[in-house]
C-alpha cells in the first residue's frame, strides 16, 4: 500500500530509471533501486510487494534479507523455483523483476528487508525496505492501579489493554488536553503514570491509539480522593448569641472526596438527630447552650478531624418595640407611647428627646403639650435589653393637603348617590368633620357619614340639588387642621382623544372626567354613515347623517370605548356625552376620522400666489447680482480685471459646486427618512415621512395613494435628479473641451440648480399646506421634524448654488469678451 505523500518519491525513481537508460551506451554498471516507497505499511492478512527495478546487467541473482538473514534467492529470468527459507515459504514469493511479494502477511513480518543483486563481472548492488505490519484495534480498555487515587500518594497508573491491534502511536489526553511527559506525568509502554496525584488530577483521561489502518480511543473518569480538609463549623443564622425559643442549625462541613461524614457530640454523647453534619435545634432552651464537638471521617481513607464551637442561648423580649402618638385632653396634648413586652428582664424604654431622666420597663408613655415644635419632628424610643438594643420612631404631623375623591352611583331606589372621600395624612390621625355652607352635616336620610367620618354620602334624585351647596371637609388634630371646600359639578368631560387602528376600521375613544363631576354614565355618539355591521342592504349608498346618534352606552366608571366596524373610505364624527341619571352634560369635543377634506381655499390661494412670487424674487436677486458685477467690471483696468474675473469665476463655481453637493445630499436624506412630522398617538410619540409611518417602535409603508403624497414624492425626486444633473454640468465647467465651446456649462449648471430649487419649493409648499390644514387637525399634538427641516435647508443650498453658477457664467462672458482685446 502506497501512502499519498510518497508519490514524489516514485517520480524521482522514474527519473533515475530514464537517466540510467540514457547513459547505458556510455558504460555498464549494475544498479538496483526501489520502484515504490521504501517504507511500506501493510495490514495483517493482506498481500504486499516490495517493488524493485534494476539496470546495467541482464538476469542478475536476487537475494532478499530479513534483517541480516537471507530468506529468498533467485536468478532473474531463471525457470528454476526460488530458494525460499522453509519458515517463509507460505508467505514469500518473488516477481519476475525480482520484487518480493508477501501473501497474507502475518504480524511477525514487521522488519527491515534488503535486496542484493549480483552479476558476474559487474559487482553487487543493493537497496533496503522497511515493512510494518499492523492490525485493527479491538476491545481497548483502560484500568487503574491502585483501584483509587489518593492525594499525597507516590504514584497512580493508568494502563490500557486490548484483544487485538498493533500500536504505532499512543496519545494521552486529560480533559481534552494532550499530556506530555514531565515531572508530573510519565508516559510509558502501554501506560500513563501520574506522580504525586493531586485533586486537580480529577477528570477524564483518554488514550488514543493509532496505526495507519486503525484508530481507537477509550477514556476513564479518575477521581482523586482527599480530605477531610479544615472544616467550617458555624451556626445559622450566624449570631453572637441566641434567644430562648429561636430555631437554629449547627453546620459542620469539610471538603473531601468522598464527602466526609460528620457527627455532633454534646455533653460526651453523640447526637443521633444530626444528619449530614447539620444539627437542628428548634425552640432552643438556655440549657442547650454549651460546647459542641464536630467529628469528620473520610470513609475510604479513614482520615479523621475534630473541631468544636460554643453555643450561647439567652432570652429576649418578643417582637420589636412599637411607637405611636395619640391625642389626649380633647386635642390639647400629645401622648407618645412605646411598648416592648416580654423578655427577662423587661426592656428599659425611654424618649431621650422628650426627657433624659424618665424611663419605663416594657410599656412607657409620656404626655407633652401640643406645639408647633413637634410638627414634623421625629421622636425616637430607645429600647435597651441585655440581649438586644432596639428602637422605634414616630413623627407627629399636622394634616397634609389633600384632594377629595368623588364617586357617583345609582342605588336600587333610582337615587343618585354621591360619595365624597376625605383623608389627610396626619399623626395623630386627623378627625374629619363635614359642613354644608355654614351648617354642620349630620346623619339622616339625605346625608350619611361613615364611622371613621372620612366618607360622606349624599342621596338625591335631582342633579341640581347636589350643585346648590358647597360642602366643606375639615381634618383636624392637635397640631393643626386642613379645610377643603368641595363644589360638585354637573356631568362633564374635561378631555377626550380618538385613536384609530392601522386599517382605520376600529377607533378607541378615551376621555377624562373632572374629579368633582357627578357622572353616572356616558353616551358615545356618532355622526356619519352607518357602521358596517348595521348595513343590511349591500346596495345602500354612502349617505351621511347630519344627526348624532348614540352607538354605545358606558357606565360612570368607564373612561374608554371601542367602536367598530368603520369604513376607512368614509368620514365619521364622534363625541362623548356625560350623564347623571337622566341629565345630559356638555358633549366632549368632536373627533373626526376619515379621508382628508383637501386643502382649504386660503391654503390653495397661498400656494398659488407663493410660487410665482418666489420665482420673481429669485429672478430679481439674480439680476441684482449681475448688475453689481457688470458695473464693477467696467470700472477696472482691463488687464487687472481679466485676472480678477478669472479668480472670481472659479471661486463662484467652487462655492456653487459645494452648495449643490450638500443640497443634493440633504434632498436624498430628507426624501428617504421618516421624520417629516411627529405627533402623539395612544400616549406615545409617532412619526411619519413620505414613504412610511412609525409608531410603537414599528414602521409601516404608506399604502394610501393620495394626490398630495404622490406630488410631494415626485417633486422631491425630480429636485434631487435635477440637482445631480447640475452637479455633473458644474464639474464639467472646470474642464475645457472643444466639443463644448458653443455650450456654456456654467449656465447649464445654474439653470439645473434653479430647476431643482423650484421642484423642492413645490414639494415643501404642498406638504406644508396639507399638514397645517389637514394632518395637524387630525392628530392634534404634532410638530414638523428634522426631515422636513432638511428639505428647506436643501432648497436654500440649491438656490445659492444656482446663484453662484450664474455669477460664474457672467464672469466667463466678461473674460471671453475681454480676451481678443
Amino acid at each position: 500500500m502506497m501512502l499519498p505523500d510518497e508519490s514524489a518519491r516514485l517520480g524521482a525513481v522514474f527519473l533515475v530509471v530514464s537517466l540510467s537508460f540514457s547513459v547505458q551506451g556510455a558504460y555498464s554498471e549494475l544498479l538496483v533501486f526501489p520502484s515504490g516507497p521504501t517504507v511500506v505499511n501493510a495490514r495483517a492478512g493482506s498481500n504486499v510487494t516490495l517493488a524493485v527495478s534494476f539496470s546495467g546487467a541482464p538476469d542478475p541473482v536476487v537475494t532478499w534479507f530479513k534483517g541480516g538473514l537471507p530468506v529468498l534467492t533467485w536468478a532473474v529470468g531463471s525457470s528454476a523455483a526460488p530458494d525460499v527459507a522453509e519458515d517463509n515459504r507460505e508467505v514469500l514469493s518473488v516477481e519476475a523483476d525480482g520484487s518480493l511479494t508477501f501473501v497474507n502477511v502475518p504480524l511477525g513480518y514487521t522488519s527491515n528487508y534488503t535486496v542484493k543483486m549480483t552479476k558476474s563481472g559487474l559487482g553487487e548492488a543493493q537497496t533496503a525496505f522497511t515493512l510494518k505490519v499492523f492490525d485493527i484495534f479491538q476491545d481497548v480498555e483502560l484500568s487503574m492501579l491502585p483501584p483509587f487515587a489518593k492525594e499525597g500518594s507516590d504514584r497512580f497508573t493508568l494502563r490500557y489493554a486490548m484483544s487485538q491491534g498493533v500500536v504505532e502511536q499512543q496519545t494521552w489526553l486529560f480533559n481534552e488536553g494532550e499530556i506530555k511527559t514531565s515531572s508530573h506525568y510519565s508516559v510509558e509502554q502501554s501506560s500513563l503514570v501520574i506522580l504525586n496525584p493531586k485533586r486537580g488530577d480529577t477528570g477524564w483521561y483518554t488514550v488514543i491509539l493509532t496505526n495507519p489502518f486503525s484508530r481507537a480511543s477509550t477514556r476513564i473518569n479518575v477521581t482523586v480522593l482527599y480530605g477531610p480538609e479544615e472544616p467550617i463549623v458555624e451556626a445559622r443564622p450566624p449570631l453572637p448569641f441566641y434567644v430562648s425559643g429561636d430555631s437554629l442549625s449547627l453546620f459542620c462541613r469539610a471538603e473531601g472526596i468522598p464527602q466526609p461524614t460528620a457527627e455532633w457530640i454534646f455533653g460526651g454523647q453523640t447526637l443521633s438527630d444530626s444528619r449530614e453534619g447539620v444539627l437542628n435545634r428548634t425552640n432552643v432552651h438556655v440549657s442547650q447552650g454549651g460546647v459542641y464537638m464536630c467529628k469528620l471521617i473520610n470513609e475510604l481513607t479513614k482520615e479523621q478531624l475534630q473541631r468544636s464551637m460554643t453555643l450561647s442561648v439567652y432570652e429576649r423580649p418578643s417582637g420589636n418595640p412599637t411607637c405611636s402618638v395619640q391625642s389626649v385632653n380633647v386635642n390639647a396634648d400629645l401622648q407618645y407611647h412605646c411598648q416592648w413586652l416580654g423578655g427577662t428582664p423587661l426592656a428599659q424604654l425611654s424618649f431621650p428627646a422628650l426627657s433624659s431622666t424618665s424611663s419605663g420597663a416594657g410599656n412607657f408613655s409620656m404626655t407633652v403639650p401640643a406645639s408647633d415644635t413637634f410638627n414634623g419632628k421625629t421622636v425616637k424610643c430607645m429600647a435597651v435589653h441585655p440581649v438586644e438594643q432596639n428602637q422605634c420612631n414616630i413623627t407627629a404631623s399636622s394634616p397634609a393637603e389633600f384632594l377629595p375623591a368623588v364617586r357617583t352611583t345609582v342605588n336600587s331606589e333610582g337615587k343618585i348617590v354621591v360619595a365624597i372621600h376625605c383623608v389627610s395624612e396626619a399623626a395623630p390621625q386627623a378627625v374629619v368633620s363635614w359642613s354644608k355652607g355654614s351648617e354642620a352635616v349630620t346623619n339622616g336620610t339625605t346625608y350619611q357619614i361613615s364611622n371613621d367620618t372620612t366618607h360622606l354620602k349624599i342621596h338625591g334624585y335631582n342633579v341640581s340639588n347636589f350643585l346648590q351647596q358647597k360642602y366643606t371637609c375639615t381634618c383636624r388634630n392637635p397640631l393643626g387642621s386642613q379645610r377643603l371646600e368641595i363644589q360638585l359639578r354637573g356631568p362633564s368631560v374635561s378631555r377626550s382623544s380618538l385613536f384609530p387602528n392601522q386599517d382605520g376600521t376600529i377607533i378607541t375613544l378615551t376621555w377624562e372626567v373632572p374629579s368633582t363631576s357627578i357622572v353616572t354614565g356616558f353616551d358615545v355618539q356618532m355622526k356619519g354613515p352607518d357602521l358596517v355591521p348595521e348595513i343590511r342592504n349591500s346596495t345602500q349608498t354612502r349617505a351621511t347623517s347630519n344627526e348624532y346618534r348614540t352607538v354605545q352606552q358606558k357606565p360612570g366608571s368607564a373612561r374608554s370605548a371601542d367602536v367598530f366596524l368603520l369604513d376607512p373610505d368614509l368620514t365619521y364624527r364622534f363625541r362623548v356625552v356625560p350623564k347623571a341619571r337622566l341629565t345630559d352634560g356638555e358633549p366632549s369635543e368632536v373627533h373626526r376620522i376619515g379621508p382628508g377634506e383637501g386643502l382649504s381655499g386660503p391654503a390653495i390661494t397661498g400656494i398659488a400666489a407663493g410660487i410665482p412670487c418666489s420665482l420673481l424674487f429669485l429672478l430679481l436677486l439674480g439680476g441684482l447680482i449681475y448688475l453689481c458685477i457688470y458695473c464693477n467690471k467696467n470700472k477696472m483696468h482691463q488687464a487687472v480685471a481679466a485676472v480678477i474675473v478669472s479668480l472670481m469665476m472659479y471661486s463662484f463655481m467652487g462655492g456653487g459646486l459645494f452648495c449643490a453637493i450638500v443640497g443634493n445630499i440633504l434632498l436624498v436624506v430628507s426624501t428617504a427618512t421618516d421624520y417629516w412630522m411627529q405627533y402623539r398617538l395612544s400616549g406615545s410619540f409617532a412619526h411619519q415621512g413620505l414613504w412610511r409611518y412609525c409608531m410603537s417602535g414599528k414602521c409601516y409603508m404608506q399604502t394610501d395613494s393620495i394626490a398630495y403624497w404622490n406630488a410631494t414624492r415626485a417633486f422631491m425626486i425630480l429636485s434631487a435628479m435635477s440637482c445631480f444633473a447640475g452637479i455633473i454640468a458644474g464639474i464639467l465647467s472646470f474642464a475645457h473641451f472643444s466639443a463644448f465651446e458653443r455650450f456654456n456649462r456654467s449656465f447649464a449648471a445654474g439653470i439645473m440648480f434653479f430647476v431643482s430649487t423650484l421642484f423642492v419649493l413645490l414639494a415643501m409648499a404642498i406638504y406644508t399646506g396639507v399638514t397645517v390644514n389637514f394632518l395637524g387637525k387630525r392628530f392634534g399634538d404634532w410638530r414638523f421634524s428634522w426631515s422636513y427641516i432638511l428639505g428647506w435647508v436643501a432648497l436654500l443650498m440649491t438656490f445659492f448654488a444656482g446663484i453662484f453658477y450664474m455669477c460664474a457664467y457672467r464672469m466667463h462672458e466678461c473674460r471671453r469678451v475681454a480676451g481678443p482685446r
